[in-house]
């Protein structure tokens, strides 16, 4: 009795797509229907196989390229909860069912979790082989990368703890000697050798197997998560080959990074689990929560830090971020964390390359070269993000576009062969991020560091407190200064190639070079100038007052501020990077002014300038609307155009139902109650109405191109010869949102982005006038900042 008074329930929130369809008139009519002529008496009775007791398949789900409507998807599992807390005390076996459903998200975010672990820390460890095998090969054993070849040989020295028999130059292989200029071009022809091969491989995979696998990943994810479907994007294709290639393009020696296509690859992981899980599978809202889950989980083994990726998920990618998913977000970053440091694929014991302890507390007085660096990244992000968008753009719109495999080799020949006469160009870039964090002690063999053997030994102070830096120092620092001109340069026209390019890594090495060398500047400063009052209360002579390590770190955080445009997360994914919560007050001065530099240039970080680039339709949250139109300045159809297309609730046939649809491209049609009234009944997306005739034509007899459709509860009077009629009620959406015309369109667009609406009837005393979508805002919204509405809209 309880299914019966449901099905009847007239008020259930959606009977179109979900599990439960609830028509009314079953109960009471029985599976008889009357035919009558005009004058009302019954002159045949037929037969009904109602399809529609049952889910039509396909009905409810989405077209490429189209947004998911977030209303409907959280109905229809507040509708399949229901039914599952009716049947649990049924039976043990419903009661099983009930528990597995209860327990398949956290399932699904440890599943995606263990891969995220184990794929991070095989590219890892692949990446740093093959980023090796440009400069040599470990004889004693081929898979070991130069560092672990060198680990258990007894003679290595201290000076050159690198070099040692096992581990041979392609010069030593080949011509048999390590030192000379013929060894030296012998080397550097190999190693432009290898980067043009690996770059070659790289995007000839992507471009034959998935094209989908190119970027960063980041502002298609973003996209993704508010409710846009863009199919195979996070598919097994598309993660085989994105894995593959990461390794690639990072060994080519490309300036890019692996932490934002990580992140990638770990929502591929997410959104292949959720389809062994049908509360998951069958609903895109749903979905969307493992994917931010899986989010937290890329960041999380991209830089060691779980509660950054957290953190970064609800503050950059998500668009609908509920307490749960929190939760299950912090344990997918735990679960992938544990994984990648069981691999411990840096051989450190930490979850990555560079992770420093600071033991030098810092000063007030510091302050001020920590602003300024912030400064350096809100200029350096607001470059960027113009050069870059403008160099995509071109290449959009000219032929060059066409060419991606040659422009990836160009590029990696450029990089390739001006990186190679560099040090600090030419080793790994998370490598350079490594040596320009570390703090210089007594077993630190960098050329940065030559200076401090000196200033730091028993006599410097005593005898010769001017002790001059070592000429090794003034050479590292041009080498620096080139590195970070080479580094800004190459970036711009890197980030955006048709191969796995993330941007975390780059920003980062860009601003660790420009604090690494404001760092040593100031200690030079405080060492010959100890007297002046700024460091005479706080600096001893003698003592180590400054850490040139620590002006890199704040360096690297405010240019990937700058860029990306991130405040609380970024500056708890460096803090989880160096350990130390005395420098969380630098890191959070650093950032905020890196924000506000750059948010006086424009407000978009780089994330959302390329979404706004490829024309996706992505309502971001953080762009305020300040304009004073109306809903009826925005709503079609405008004084020109022609009339928006409807559908009437009972007097249409089926013909003329499919010609409408074959004359219109609309993604959905009000239906209202005739031509005349104009009264709204509900809305019916294009997709659910095709694939409901379809499965009528196939199931039931009699429906014919001059059937009726009809959208109420009850057919209507029909004549005694008429062919049966086709009732398409479950598929309507009874009640869709709609505004009047006087609606301001601040709240139109809160509405949008608060209820991730895909359209929006606007009506006037109750009558239908027209339609506002989610394009529609975004070209309106384009118009008001003067850019033509077209030109940005997802093609």
């Amino acid at each position: 009795m309880e299914e019966e008074d449901a099905a009847a329930d007239p008020y259930l929130p959606y009977d179109g797509g979900g599990d439960t369809i609830p028509l009314q008139e079953i109960p009471r009519r029985g599976s008889n229907y009357a035919m009558s002529n005009g004058g009302g008496a019954a002159s045949s009775t037929t037969h009904l196989l109602d399809f529609l007791e049952e889910p039509i398949p396909g009905v409810g789900t989405y077209d490429d390229f189209h947004t998911i409507d977030w209303v409907r998807e959280k109905c229809k599992d507040r509708e399949r909860h229901r039914k599952i807390n009716s049947k649990k005390k049924e039976s043990a076996w419903e009661f099983t069912k009930s528990l597995y459903d209860a327990w398949s998200g956290w399932l699904v975010v440890t599943l995606t979790g263990l891969a995220s672990g184990a794929l991070a820390g095989l590219i890892d460890i692949a990446a740093d082989w093959m980023n090796d095998l440009k400069e040599g090969v470990c004889l004693s054993a081929m898979w070991f990368n130069h560092e672990q070849c060198c680990w258990t040989s007894n003679e290595t020295t201290f000076a050159e703890r690198d070099k040692c028999p096992q581990w041979k130059s392609w010069a030593e292989l080949i011509l048999g000697q390590a030192e000379g200029p013929g060894s030296y071009i012998m080397n550097y022809f190999m190693y432009i050798y290898w980067a043009l091969s690996f770059a070659f491989l790289a995007v000839c995979l992507v471009k034959v197997f998935a094209p989908y696998a190119c970027g960063s990943g980041i502002p298609e994810i973003k996209t993704i998560l508010s409710g846009f479907i863009i199919r195979g994007y996070l598919g097994k294709w598309t993660l085989m080959i994105k894995t593959i290639t990461l390794v690639l393009a990072v060994a080519s020696g490309l300036s890019l990074g692996k932490e934002g296509p990580l992140v990638h690859v770990a929502c591929c992981c997410g959104n292949i689990f959720s389809y062994l899980f049908p509360k998951y599978s069958k609903n895109e809202a749903k979905k969307r929560e493992v994917l931010s889950a899986a989010s937290a989980a890329g960041v999380s083994v991209a830089f060691g830090a779980p509660i950054g990726g957290v953190l970064f998920s609800l503050e950059e990618v998500s668009y609908y971020f509920p307490l749960k998913t929190l939760w299950r977000s912090f344990f997918a970053a735990l679960v992938a964390a544990f994984v990648l440091r069981s691999i411990n694929p840096f051989g450190n014991s930490r979850l990555v390359l560079f992770y420093v302890e600071y033991h030098t507390p810092w000063y007030l007085f510091e302050l001020i070269p920590f602003i300024l660096l912030g400064v350096f990244g809100g200029l350096w992000g607001a470059f960027f993000i113009r050069a870059n968008i403008a160099w995509c753009r071109r290449r959009k719109s000219t032929r060059f576009g066409k060419y991606p495999v040659l422009e990836v080799i160009l590029v990696a020949a450029i990089t390739a062969v001006v990186a190679f006469p560099n040090p600090y160009t030419r080793q790994n870039t998370s490598e350079l991020i490594k040596e320009l964090f570390t703090d210089c002690g007594p077993l630190e063999s960098s050329q940065l560091c030559q200076y401090r053997s000196q200033m730091n030994g028993s006599t410097a102070y005593t005898d010769n407190p001017n002790q001059p830096a070592e000429p090794g120092l003034y050479s590292a620092m041009w080498q620096l200064c080139l590195a970070l001109i080479f580094k800004i340069i190459m970036t711009i026209f890197t980030f955006g190639l048709k191969v796995p390019s993330g941007l975390f890594i780059p920003s980062m090495a860009i601003g660790a070079i420009a604090g690494r060398i404001v760092g040593i500047a100031m200690e030079q400063l405080a060492y010959y100038h100890h007297d002046w009052f700024l460091f005479k209360e706080w600096c001893e002579v003698g003592a180590d007052c400054i850490t040139p390590g620590l002006y890199a770190m704040v360096g690297a955080a405010a240019c990937l501020g700058g860029v990306t445009r991130m405040t609380v997360s970024l500056v708890v994914i460096v803090f989880e990077l160096t350990g130390g919560l005395e420098y969380i007050v630098p890191l959070m001065a650093a950032v905020m002014t890196s924000k506000w530099v750059g948010d006086a240039f424009g407000r978009e970080g780089i994330y959302e300038a390329h979404i706004r680039l490829n024309g996706y339709p992505f309502l971001d949250a953080k762009e305020e609307f300040t304009h004073t139109t109306l809903a009826r300045d925005v709503m079609r159809p405008r004084s020109s155009d022609p009339p928006l297309a409807v559908l009437t609730q009972d007097d249409l046939t089926v013909e003329e139902l499919q010609g409408i649809i074959n004359e219109t491209s609309c993604n959905g049609f009000p239906v209202i109650v005739s031509k005349e009234s104009q009264r709204l009944v509900g809305f019916a997306l294009r997709r659910d109405i095709t694939i409901a005739i379809e499965n009528a034509r196939r199931k039931q007899e009699g429906i014919m191109l001059n059937s009726r459709v009809y959208f109420t509860q009850h057919a209507p009077t029909l004549p005694a010869d008429s062919p049966r009629p086709l009732k398409l009620r479950s598929i309507l959406d009874m009640s869709p949102f709609t505004v009047t015309d006087h609606t301001p369109m601040e709240i139109v667009v809160d509405i949008f982005r608060k209820l991730g609406l895909r359209q929006c009837l606007v009506t006037h005393n109750g009558r239908l006038l027209g339609i506002i979508t989610k394009k529609d805002i975004l070209r309106h919204m384009a118009q008001m900042a003067n850019q033509d509405p077209e030109s940005i809209m997802f093609n």
